[in-house]
C-alpha cells in the first residue's frame, strides 16, 4: 500500500505540468478524463474511474455525452463530478460561438459549416439553425429556428423567411443535426431544402445549401444532389 501510495505521490502536478507544456496532443482518453477528473474529485486516486468510465461509454466523446443519471451509475462518481463533465461540452460550444459573429465572411461550405457547427455541437436533440448573410457574403447572424422533434415542415419555412426578412439577408445557409447519428439527408431534407429555396427567391434571398450535422460529422445537401447521390459531400472537422 505504501510502495502505491510513493508512486502516486506528485502524481497529479507531474499530469497538469505536462499538460501546460505540451498539452493534450497524443494523450489517451483515459488521462484526458483523469486530468477533468482532478477538478471534480481534489484527492485521491481517480486513474482508476477515468479507466471505468472509458470502458463504459466507448470513448472521451461518449463520457461527456452520457446523461448525468447514467454516469452516476459508475461507483465513484457524484452529482458534482457528473456536472463537471457535462459542463466541458457546454463551455466548448460556447466559446467555439464566442469565435464568430457579424462581420465574419463565409464564402464557401466549409467556412459555412465551421461557423454553425458550435451551435448544434453535443446537442441531444434535433435543432435547426439558419445562416443569414449580406451581399458581400457577410454573416448578419444565426438564428434558431426550431427544436426537439418538430415535424412540421410549414412552420421551419416560415419562420427560415422570417429570420430572413428580419436581418434582411441576401442569402443563408440552412442547417440541422441528425441525432441518429448518420450524417446523411433524408428524402424529407431533399423536399424542404427545394421548397425553401423557392419559398425565399422571390424575397431576393438565395439558399446556397443545407448542411446536416453530426457532431463532427457534415454532409452538403447542395453538393450531395449534384453528385446524384445520398451523402456526396462528406466533411470532417
Amino acid at each position: 500500500m505504501a510502495e502505491k501510495k510513493a508512486i502516486h505521490t506528485g502524481h497529479r502536478g507531474r499530469v497538469k505540468q505536462e499538460f501546460l507544456t505540451r498539452g493534450i496532443e497524443g494523450w489517451p482518453d483515459h488521462r484526458v478524463l483523469e486530468l477533468v477528473l482532478f477538478y471534480a474529485i481534489p484527492q485521491g486516486d481517480v486513474n482508476p474511474l477515468a479507466h471505468e468510465l472509458i470502458d463504459r461509454f466507448g470513448s472521451l466523446s461518449g463520457v461527456l455525452d452520457a446523461l448525468p443519471e447514467e454516469l452516476m451509475k459508475v461507483k465513484g462518481m457524484g452529482e458534482h463530478s457528473a456536472t463537471m463533465l457535462k459542463l466541458f461540452p457546454a463551455v466548448l460550444g460556447r466559446y467555439l460561438e464566442g469565435r464568430t459573429g457579424p462581420g465574419q465572411l463565409v464564402h464557401t461550405t466549409q467556412e459555412a459549416g465551421h461557423v454553425l457547427a458550435p451551435y448544434l455541437y453535443g446537442s441531444r436533440n434535433e435543432m435547426v439553425y439558419v445562416l443569414c448573410l449580406d451581399a458581400k457574403r457577410k454573416v448578419l447572424g444565426v438564428r434558431r429556428i426550431s427544436e426537439g422533434n418538430n415535424n412540421n415542415s410549414d412552420v421551419t419555412i416560415r419562420r427560415v423567411a422570417e429570420e430572413c426578412m428580419a436581418l434582411r439577408a441576401s442569402a443563408c445557409y440552412l442547417a440541422h443535426n441528425h441525432i441518429s447519428g448518420i450524417a446523411l439527408p433524408s428524402p424529407e431534407d431533399m423536399n424542404t431544402t427545394a421548397v425553401i429555396r423557392t419559398v425565399l427567391e422571390p424575397l431576393g434571398v438565395l439558399l446556397v445549401d443545407h448542411l446536416v450535422f453530426v457532431d463532427g460529422d457534415l454532409v452538403s445537401i447542395q453538393e450531395s444532389a449534384a453528385a446524384g447521390r445520398r451523402g456526396g459531400f462528406r466533411m470532417v472537422f
